[in-house]
């Protein structure tokens, strides 16, 4: 198939894409390998530094640990009054220990899951010694002291006075205290229940006798007094040692995630510390979750800024100039190869519209109307002889079906032609 005769010929070449200098693939690789290789020898420095010293440091509330937030200390001063120290991490050994002249202390209730919070609940009800927890929520207060509540606001962790007539607090005085805040209903108070350092009308620190009147139970809504760094600050070492130090032994209990107790409840366990809202990001402490929320900006950051980058544009010339006349055959041949009659027939019957209707005063914006072109087409030939046009053809010729074959389309491009031409001598 030609190209339509009626068609008016591109008088220039197509206009010279654009394209943007960039860097060479190896040139990121060349300006990041040096901060990169900084950070891998930061990284190494880093975890080396901390196996080393992972025997000194350890854990929070950890005896073992000579860190701020550690209680070597306490430990320390324990084990010159004569009180002998277990660290255990395993609920099986916590259990074993547990007995009269022992005193058990678990330093985090919330991470023990139903099942372990159940088997310790049993075990301390036969072992009359004394239990001291230390922050437990609501989950742990359920299964090892049902009488206690929490109260919904904790309290500033600020030096206190006892308020309460508990002789270890008494001889204490003002100490460290606040965190979470209890509640023992007067209903299920026992007469040995002790209600010491009170803010705002809850107690910090709760000591529950059991029904037996044999141990007791002693909640402790904040750990700071057991840290090293606070423990010479006002009576926090004598409030320490004597609610660990009542009994000639004491257990330290570090719950742990690998110990094998946490999953012997199967699904139900597992249910059940869901349920209680223990999750893995929850149990992280806060100075972490801002940590990886600043490393996190530091690396958007630092991706913004060495970053690859395009370039301003440049402009360059085609290495071939193609003649308009070639660029519209080769559109005709490739309308032709995809059997495209009827998008070729739009494109003559616009381009024709476009130029007739200036010619008979319609503007560019109605020339595709046919309620407006036509009548002012017809009007502009009235009373013209129009040969090589077949009679009354404007509707059909300007905005008529696609033609069925390849003939009718030179047809329609032959007429558009001649119709065109009479409208210019008219």
């Amino acid at each position: 198939m030609s190209a339509p005769t009626g068609s008016r010929p591109a008088t220039s070449a197509p206009s010279a894409p654009s394209t943007s200098l960039s860097a060479p693939p190896g040139a990121f690789w060349k300006r990041a390998r040096r901060p990169l290789l900084a950070l891998l020898v930061l990284t190494v420095g880093a975890v080396a530094l901390a196996t080393a010293r992972s025997g000194e440091h350890h854990g929070r509330l950890d005896p073992r640990s000579a860190a701020p937030e550690g209680s070597r200390a306490v430990a320390e001063l324990l084990k010159d009054r004569g009180v002998g120290v277990t660290v255990v991490t395993a609920l099986d050994a916590a259990v074993a220990g547990a007995g009269p002249t022992t005193t058990l202390l678990v330093t985090a209730p919330d991470l023990l899951t139903a099942s372990q919070r159940d088997r310790l609940r049993n075990s301390v009800a036969d072992s009359a010694g004394r239990t001291v927890l230390i922050a437990p929520g609501t989950p742990a207060l359920r299964a090892l002291a049902p009488g206690a509540r929490v109260s919904s606001t904790p309290a500033e962790v600020t030096p206190r006075d006892p308020g309460c007539d508990l002789p270890a607090a008494r001889a204490a005085g003002s100490a460290l205290s606040g965190g979470v805040r209890y509640d023992a209903p007067a209903g299920s108070r026992s007469p040995g229940t002790a209600a010491c350092y009170p803010a705002d009308g809850l107690p910090t620190l709760l000591v529950l006798p059991s029904p037996e009147g044999r141990g007791d139970t002693v909640l402790a809504g904040s750990p700071d007094f057991l840290h090293n760094r606070r423990l010479a600050d006002e009576g926090n070492a004598s409030l320490a040692l004597q609610l660990l130090g009542s009994r000639p032994h004491l257990v330290w209990y570090l719950p742990s995630f690998s110990d094998p107790t946490a999953t012997d409840g199967g699904a139900d366990g597992g249910d059940a510390a869901a349920a209680d809202g223990e999750s893995f990001v929850g149990l992280l402490p806060s100075g972490w979750l801002w940590a990886a929320f600043q490393l996190a900006v530091a690396a958007l950051l630092a991706a913004l800024w060495r970053g690859r980058r395009l370039g301003p544009l440049v402009v360059e010339d085609l290495p071939v100039v193609i003649r308009a006349s070639e660029a519209t055959e080769g559109l005709a041949r490739l309308y032709r190869r995809g059997d495209a009659r009827a998008r070729a027939a739009v494109s003559l019957r616009t381009a024709a519209r476009r130029r007739i209707a200036p010619l008979v005063g319609v503007s560019p914006r109605d020339a595709h109307s046919p309620d407006v072109l036509l009548p002012a087409l017809s009007a502009r030939l009235a009373g013209f002889v129009r040969p090589s046009v077949p009679a009354d053809p404007l509707p059909g010729l300007l905005f008529g079906p696609p033609p069925p074959d390849d003939d009718a389309l030179v047809r329609l491009a032959d007429q558009l032609d001649a119709l065109e031409r009479e409208v210019r001598t008219s």
